[in-house]
């Protein structure tokens, strides 16, 4: 759900600091874990062993960080979709200033993304767009990440 209307770069300079909306839910589910385990061959057993997690203090299995760090491109362009703006040719993720993990995803829990622009820079080209992204859990007070990412958009 968009919580603000961005039709140009000027709309994103002037917003900044504003919330732009709040994603669709996704369900994180254990055969998602497992093909994030199988591609980054990380298949530490808090991810994979439904049998072994379920002693552990979560009670299952837990989603890798940067799974759910993964999910934010899809999120972000159902909020922002930047090649819809006018006055931007594209933008490229230039990477993520800083990136937390606060609080785990239990398999079968449900996590959608909080979107705020955080600032809008002058860059050789066209912007810098730093884009503060809150990864929220359903049912849960703590967010699960919580990633300033850096897009660059080159610009007409």
């Amino acid at each position: 759900m968009t919580a603000i209307t961005l039709r140009s770069v000027e709309d994103l300079r002037t917003n900044v600091g504003r919330e732009v909306g709040v994603s669709a839910w996704r369900t994180i589910d254990q055969a998602m874990i497992d093909a994030f385990a199988e591609v980054t061959a990380d298949h530490q057993w808090i991810h994979t062993d439904p049998a072994r997690a379920g002693s552990s203090p979560f009670g299952s299995t837990i989603a890798h960080g940067l799974l759910t760090l993964s999910l934010g491109p899809a999120m972000l362009y159902e909020l922002l979709p930047l090649e819809n703006l006018e006055g931007i040719v594209f933008g490229l993720n230039y990477g993520y200033e800083k990136v937390r993990f606060p609080a785990p995803v239990p398999v079968g829990s449900r996590v959608r993304l909080r979107l705020t622009i955080g600032g809008v820079d002058e860059v050789a080209g066209g912007l810098q767009l730093r884009l503060v992204q809150t990864f929220e859990l359903d049912g849960a007070d703590k967010p699960v990440c919580v990633a300033e990412q850096l897009t660059r958009i080159i610009t007409r």
